[in-house]
C-alpha cells in the first residue's frame, strides 16, 4: 500500500440516492466513510429524474387546473405560458437539492472524493482498491475492507432508435428543450415515459405513445392501466399498443417513426421523439473483473442482502436490478449500512413491500402483488373498489376522475395489494405500505378511523367493498 493511499471503513462508489443515503447512515454509524462521485452529488434522480421531472409534471398539473378554472367560478383570460422558465424552475429545484445533499454530508463527515471509481485488486493488508480517475487519469487511491457499488443506470437504447441528443431524446433532454415541440412520440410506455407525454400533453403538444405490450403501464394492474388509459385519451394523448417502432429516421429538423401493428407498418412524422424503453445498469469500467462479482444483463447479482460474490463488495440500487426506484436504492443504502456496522437490528428490503409511483395526470400508485399476480400464486381472493365520484371531497375538489382498488387473502384476510390512479394516490399510496409492512389484515384497515373529508376515505371504503361491506356505494 503506498502512502497516497487512504483508508476508510466504508467506500461507496456513486452518489444518487442509493449512495449518498448509505454514506450518511454509515458515517451516523461510526464509520470512517469516502463517497466516490464522477458528477453530481445526488445522482440522475436528483439532477436528472424524479426531482426535476416533477417540478415540470407540478407546472403541467397547474396549468391543467387553471385551464378548468371557469368549473370554479374563477375567470382567467389569455392562459399561456413561459416555457424557458417552466424549464428554469426545475433545474433551480435540482440545484437545491444537490446543494441540500452536500451539506448533509459535509454535516455527518463524509469524505467527497470527486473522480471516477474503479476497482484495482488488493492491497497488501487484503482491503479493496478503489483508483480516482479525473478526466481519464488516476488522481487518487482509496481502500477499505468494505466496498459498496451505487453507479445507478442509464437510459437504454435499440437498434435503429438510438437518441441524437437533437430530435431523438431520452428522458435528460426531454427535460431541458429549447422550445415545446407541437407534436411527440413517446415510445414505450412505462412510468418514465407516461409522466413525460402527460407533462407535453396538458401544455398542448399532440402525444402519440407507442408500448410493445398490450397496454399501457404494463407493471401496473390491468384494471388500473385500463383506466388510466381511458384518462389519459380523454385528455387528447393517442396509443399505439402491441405496437413497435421500426425505425427512425431524421431530416429537416423532423423525425419519421415507422410504426409496425397486427394491421401492418405505417410512417408518422413528429417535431420530437423520446426514447423510454428501459435502463441499462452502470456495470462497465468497474474493474469487477478482477473480483468474483457476477454481471449478467447489465446487473451485478446480490443476494438478500445486496452482497455480491466478493467478499466485502456491495451492490445497492438500480446497478442491481429492479424495481429501478429511488426509494428502493436508499432503503439498501441503509440497509448495507447497517451490515457493514453489524447492527443487529439491520435486515433485507422487502422488494414485495416497495410502491411505485407514476406522477401523471391523473397518477398511479400501487404496492403489492396485483389482482392477475395474486391469481397466479394460488390465492383466492377477494377484492375492493372505490370510485372517486363517490368521495365528497374528490367531488369538491374537481377531480372525480379516478379509482382505488384493493386485495386480500380470501382465507386469512391478509393485505395482498393495492393499486391506485386518481390525484393524490402518490401520497396516499403510503398508507396501504405502512399496512403491508405491518402484515395488516382486513380487520385492521375496517377498524382503522380515516379522517372526513378526505381522498383517504377511499382506502378504508375500497376495504370495506372487498367483503360487501361499502358504505357509499
Amino acid at each position: 500500500m503506498t502512502e497516497t493511499t487512504k483508508t476508510f471503513d466504508a467506500v461507496i462508489i456513486g452518489a444518487g440516492p442509493g449512495g449518498y443515503v448509505a454514506a450518511i447512515r454509515a458515517a451516523q454509524l461510526g464509520l470512517k466513510v469516502a463517497l466516490v462521485e464522477e458528477k453530481h452529488l445526488g445522482g440522475v434522480c436528483l439532477n436528472w429524474g424524479c426531482i426535476p421531472t416533477k417540478a415540470l409534471l407540478r407546472t403541467s398539473e397547474l396549468y391543467h387546473t387553471i385551464s378548468h378554472a371557469d368549473e370554479f367560478g374563477i375567470k382567467v383570460e389569455n392562459l399561456s405560458f413561459d416555457f424557458e422558465k417552466i424549464i428554469e424552475r426545475s433545474r433551480a429545484v435540482s440545484k437545491q437539492l444537490a446543494q441540500g445533499v452536500q451539506h448533509l454530508l459535509k454535516k455527518n463527515k463524509v469524505t467527497v472524493v470527486n473522480g471516477r471509481g474503479r476497482l484495482s485488486g488488493k492491497t497488501a493488508d487484503g482491503l479493496h482498491r478503489v483508483e480516482v480517475s479525473v478526466e481519464g487519469k488516476v488522481d487518487s487511491t482509496v481502500a477499505s475492507k468494505n466496498i459498496v457499488i451505487a453507479t445507478g443506470a442509464r437510459a437504454r437504447s435499440l437498434p435503429g432508435l438510438e437518441p441524437d441528443g437533437d430530435v431523438i431524446w431520452t428522458a435528460k433532454e426531454a427535460m431541458v428543450p429549447e422550445k415545446m415541440p407541437n407534436s411527440l412520440l413517446v415510445i414505450g410506455s412505462g412510468a418514465i415515459g407516461i409522466e413525460f407525454a402527460s407533462f407535453y400533453n396538458a401544455l398542448g403538444c399532440k402525444v402519440t405513445v407507442v408500448e410493445v405490450q398490450d397496454r399501457i403501464l404494463p407493471v401496473e394492474d390491468a384494471e388500473i392501466s385500463k383506466f388510466a388509459r381511458k384518462a389519459f385519451e380523454k385528455q387528447g394523448m393517442t396509443f399505439l399498443t402491441s405496437a413497435t417502432v421500426e425505425k427512425l429516421d431524421v431530416s429537416k429538423n423532423k423525425v419519421r417513426a415507422t410504426v409496425k401493428t397486427a394491421k401492418g407498418s405505417s410512417e408518422h412524422v413528429f417535431d420530437k421523439a423520446i426514447v423510454a424503453v428501459g435502463i441499462l445498469g452502470n456495470t462497465e469500467n468497474l474493474g469487477l473483473e478482477s473480483t468474483k462479482a457476477v454481471v449478467e444483463r447489465n446487473q451485478i447479482q446480490v443476494n438478500k442482502w445486496c452482497q455480491t460474490h466478493e467478499q466485502g463488495i456491495y451492490a445497492i440500487g438500480d446497478v442491481a436490478g429492479a424495481p429501478w426506484l429511488a426509494h428502493k436504492a436508499s432503503h439498501e443504502g441503509v440497509m448495507v449500512a447497517e451490515k457493514m456496522a453489524a447492527l443487529e437490528t439491520a435486515h433485507p428490503v422487502d422488494k414485495k413491500a416497495i410502491p411505485g409511483c407514476t406522477y401523471s395526470n391523473p397518477q398511479i400508485a400501487s404496492i403489492g402483488l396485483t389482482e392477475d399476480k395474486a391469481r397466479a400464486e394460488g390465492y383466492d381472493i377477494k377484492v375492493g373498489r372505490f370510485p372517486f365520484i363517490g368521495n365528497g371531497k374528490a367531488i369538491a375538489l374537481g377531480e372525480t376522475d379516478g379509482m382505488m382498488k384493493t386485495i386480500f387473502d380470501a382465507k386469512t384476510g391478509a393485505f395482498l395489494g393495492a393499486h391506485l390512479v386518481g390525484t393524490e394516490v402518490t401520497e396516499m399510496i403510503q398508507g396501504f405500505v405502512i399496512a403491508l409492512t405491518l402484515e395488516a389484515t382486513e380487520a385492521e384497515l375496517m377498524q382503522t378511523v380515516f379522517p372526513h373529508p378526505t381522498l383517504s376515505e377511499m382506502m378504508h371504503e375500497s376495504t370495506l367493498d372487498a367483503y360487501d361491506r361499502a358504505i357509499h356505494m
